[in-house]
């Protein structure tokens, strides 16, 4: 579970709540609620959305919300130290004896370049496979990723047209001063609602799917090159270094047992 991401979309509802509260007291907090501009504002933004998409990445884009709060993986170290023995066992005991270790593996992509080593594949052909694989990964993050950033548009667009909707209504109703100030208030609702659905839900979302995304994307890219070291039959302390140029010069302690010598 993602604690970041439950901490951060609570706190931003708690600041709301306490400057609603904060201005206009715990008494008039209604005066913030409008079924009509959520209407407006919230149908307009999901369907507008809805039109641009199939229907099936409609509902896999609603769905991708519940990702953000899945923790990534993010043990790259471990993941690494892994390749660097599986490379000890290539080493000694040769190619086909990782067919073995593949079936101990949790992450498919990595097994499925390892059994491709194993068959004897090319190693361009191995590499095209794989990078064309991480393509289409990368592709689906990005389509859940771009209908997060459409919602984010389209929120405030409608939060505006809702807008526009409460003025017309007010200016037809100037003869009567006593409701020019409440039908304001209800127009600016609008515009509140679709800055809310912009700021406190989409743009957080999508920053979270992209930065997962690229974490990710940089754990298969570590891995194809890996797994093609360990083809090549580098040594196994080569693979160490050259899988550690992808970590920040802080994170590029791998372990006490790490790459071997060749002895």
């Amino acid at each position: 579970m993602d604690l970041a991401s439950i901490l951060g979309l609570v706190l931003c509802f708690g600041m709301l709540a306490f400057g609603i509260i904060n201005a206009a007291t715990i008494a008039n907090v209604g005066r913030y609620v409008d079924v009509a501009s959520a209407i407006i504002t919230f149908g307009g933004a999901f369907f507008a959305v809805m039109a641009s998409n199939s229907l099936s990445d409609y509902i896999a884009g609603l769905k991708s919300f519940l990702l953000i709060f899945k923790a990534p993986s993010s043990d790259v170290k471990g993941m690494i130290q892994k390749i660097i023995d599986l490379s000890n066992v290539a080493r000694k005991e040769g190619l086909l004896s990782l067919e073995e270790a593949a079936g101990n593996l949790d992450d498919e992509f990595m097994k499925k370049g390892i059994l491709l080593i194993v068959d004897g594949t090319d190693a361009e052909l191995v590499r095209g496979i794989m990078e064309t694989e991480l393509i289409s990964t990368e592709s689906r993050h990005k389509n859940k990723i771009e209908f997060w950033e459409g919602l984010g548009t389209m929120g405030p667009a409608w939060g505006m047209i809702g807008t526009l909707v409460g003025l017309v209504n007010m200016l037809y109703e100037m003869d009567d001063p006593s409701s020019i100030g409440p039908s304001m208030a209800v127009a600016l609702i609008t515009t509140l609602y679709g800055s809310l659905l912009a700021n406190w839900i989409c743009s957080p979302v999508a920053s979270k799917l992209k930065a997962n995304n690229a974490n990710e994307i940089m754990i298969k890219e570590i891995m194809i090159e890996g797994l093609l070291s360990i083809q090549a039959g580098e040594n196994p302390r080569v693979i160490e270094e050259k899988l550690k140029s992808f970590l920040a010069p802080a994170d590029r302690t791998i372990g006490e047992g790490g790459g071997e010598d060749d002895g």
